[in-house]
């Protein structure tokens, strides 16, 4: 392992992870994984006793602020990775876990380390849109014997501030949609940020149709809540990375592939309104990960654009 390798991961955190290998078992190589917005995700080499490699994902909270709350997001993401080993859902497995920081340098999660790769192109998106649809009814099929926390809502109608140019007619009236109680709903078990940034597909060479989702990953938010309210989040993100028409192709693909949405449209309108508003101050936090991707055109203001474009398409269609 290379030195600057080495000091990729802080001496403490180091020590854990060993503690956690087989017997003969030796970290080789260290690589950061870039896409992530709320911790630092590498991924560890593995050599193991026979000669062989084997690969495991490290994630560490180091701001401040997701230090302060990492004991539940890390503690619910071992918990859901430990449930979802025995379903079909493609997920990481769990290794070890240091929520508190007793053992590192700042709270950490160890865990396994799945193939693929996300994809943000839009090339493509036509034919991976109904796999994500199908993946997310999938983890909304599950009926785990301990529910995850009720969901949070990332936004209310008192923070709303639109992008700058935003057509103040259109946030006003999706904004007094938020500012009402919830719609009553029938509980799900939620991933909570399901969206093309947290999918890996695997595509065979020269075989397009083979395209298939190899891993859904990071759990931190998993809770317990409408399936309205995972679709709104997948179709905004969708809209904000291929444009606003392609938020309710996704809802669309949703129920396509077997899933069930509230029937009313003002009880739609005001989960999409929920999750689409809580993106109004957080454009450059999201488009970041996108351009570090490739998706270099999609600045802050041009996912400014595209958010408020989508906001007034939902007016349209469902106000």
């Amino acid at each position: 392992m290379h030195h600057e390798e080495a000091g990729a991961v802080r001496p403490l955190t180091l020590a854990w992870v060993r503690r956690h290998l087989e017997v003969g078992e030796r970290i080789v190589g260290i690589e950061e994984l870039h896409g992530g917005i709320t911790a630092e995700m590498r991924r560890l080499t593995i050599g193991t006793r026979g000669g062989g490699c084997r690969d495991l994902v490290l994630r560490t909270f180091v701001d401040p602020y997701f230090v302060a709350h990492a004991e539940d997001l890390l503690n619910r993401e071992a918990d859901a990775l430990a449930l979802l080993a025995d379903t079909d859902v493609p997920a990481p497995a769990p290794v070890a876990v240091d929520p508190g920081a007793a053992h590192c340098e700042y709270p950490s999660l160890l865990m396994s380390h799945l193939s693929g790769r996300t994809v943000v192109a839009d090339e493509g998106l036509e034919a991976r849109v109904p796999l994500l649809a199908r993946q997310l009814v999938a983890i909304h099929a599950l009926r785990p014997a301990g529910r995850p926390q009720e969901y949070e809502a990332w936004t209310t109608a008192d923070a709303v501030v639109p992008p700058h140019g935003a057509d103040a007619v259109a946030w006003a009236a999706a904004t007094d949609v938020i500012r009402k109680p919830a719609p009553r709903y029938e509980g799900r078990f939620l991933h909570r940020d399901f969206q093309p940034g947290n999918v890996l597909f695997d595509e065979p060479p020269h075989d397009a149709a083979g395209l298939r989702i190899s891993g859904v990953v990071d759990w931190v938010q998993t809770s317990w809540g409408p399936a309205d309210l995972d679709v709104a989040h997948c179709s905004t993100n969708v809209a904000l990375l291929h444009g606003p028409a392609w938020g309710p192709r996704f809802a669309e693909a949703y129920e396509e592939a077997g899933g069930v949405l509230a029937v009313a449209a003002g009880e739609r309108l005001y989960w999409r309104s929920l999750d689409a508003l809580a993106f109004a101050s957080g454009a450059e936090w999201v488009a970041r990960p996108w351009r570090e991707a490739g998706r270099t055109e999609l600045t802050t203001r041009a996912v400014e654009e595209r958010l408020d474009a989508y906001v007034v398409d939902l007016l349209e269609a469902l106000g």
